[in-house]
């Protein structure tokens, strides 16, 4: 039993799998330069010691390295791809949506595609282009599984069934989750580390979790604002509030029936998220809660998110678009006040 980071965690996945499976391999910028920080967040440090033909550096080119990726998969090897920031998805678009989430439904099964794709999102003081939430553009798109760990027990049994799953899986990673140190420590971070078995497990994909039990008010959130909903669980639990967190740890699939018990004990639902509200993780939630879930209900689903707007450079704005514990004490007290 250690104590590790997101980023120790995820790393350790990787060498494990890699040990089991020689037809897995990582792929990404910058990912196993010698001296280097073992890619944007410290994942993979070190790791090209130890496979040094299976931790591959590319160019800038995600299209050109997804392409490689895709090909790959095809012909029975695991990659493993790396993205500096999630952002950076965009660029690769036409071979993630039209050709790795599509082709084994267009094959009728006989193609294969066990690829999986790491992506660090977050606003984390980078601006506009490198700051954005990932998970609602691609939570639409049929054929690929996103995972959102936001400890670093579900990083690793997270990425490990990621690896062995047939299908594409994308894992959002928070940059201000990773834990990562020296260079790459981030202004903010929160501690996501975790205490790993020396065992080996697996976290089902699709499976969430109660990251707190309550009987007033059910919270839905994952990665940094999951945490943030704890904090302000603890924040309201002083004045007599009992609020029930759930950390879905999955988007696609969805564990609809956690969500389901979980309302059915409090009658009260607020999702918080980073992403802007318009189109977001929060909208699907709520809109399937209220076709399948709404006679539970004793008061309106409330969402809390960033505004419809691109992530501010400026770190007065920043603070202020992203979503925190003090705004979502206030959404639990005015959610108790109207429907009490």
């Amino acid at each position: 039993m250690a104590r590790l980071t997101i980023a120790e965690a995820l790393r350790q996945a990787i060498r494990e799998e890699m040990k089991r499976d020689e037809s897995v391999y990582c792929i990404g910028e910058d990912i196993g330069i010698p001296g280097g920080w073992g890619g944007a967040f410290t994942v993979t440090l070190g790791l090209e010691k130890e496979f040094p033909d299976r931790i591959i550096n590319t160019p800038i080119s995600e299209a050109g390295f997804f392409g490689v990726a895709l090909g790959s998969s095809l012909v029975g090897l695991r990659p493993i791809v790396d993205v500096q920031y999630g952002d950076f998805l965009f660029c690769a678009m036409d071979q993630i949506a039209n050709q790795i989430a599509k082709l084994r439904y267009m094959s009728g099964g006989k193609i294969k595609t066990p690829i999986v794709i790491r992506a660090p999102v977050g606003v984390t003081g980078r601006g506009a282009q490198h700051s954005q939430m990932m998970e609602p553009f691609f939570q639409c798109l049929p054929g690929i599984k996103i995972v959102c760990p936001a400890t670093a027990y579900d990083a690793k049994g997270l990425l490990k069934s990621a690896v062995r799953n047939e299908n594409p899986v994308m894992i959002f990673e928070h940059k201000l989750l990773y834990g990562a140190k020296g260079a790459r420590s981030e202004p903010g971070s929160i501690d996501a580390s975790s205490e790993i078995p020396d065992e080996e497990y697996l976290i089902p994909i699709g499976k969430g979790t109660v990251r707190r039990q309550g009987t007033d008010i059910t919270i839905v959130a994952t990665l940094l604002m999951m945490h943030r909903a704890c904090e302000a669980a603890e924040i309201v639990e002083k004045e007599g509030i009992s609020v029930e967190v759930i950390d879905p740890r999955s988007l696609v699939p969805f564990d609809w029936e956690i969500v389901k018990q979980s309302i059915a004990k409090t009658g009260r639902l607020i999702i918080v998220e980073e992403s802007p509200r318009r189109g977001g993780i929060g909208a699907e939630i709520a809109a399937t809660v209220a076709e399948e879930m709404l006679d539970f209900l004793v008061a309106p689903v409330k969402r809390i998110a960033a505004p419809d707007t691109p992530a501010p450079f400026s770190p007065v704005m920043e603070k202020f678009y992203v979503p925190d514990t003090v705004r979502i004490v206030q959404a639990i007290k005015e959610m108790m006040s109207i429907s009490s």
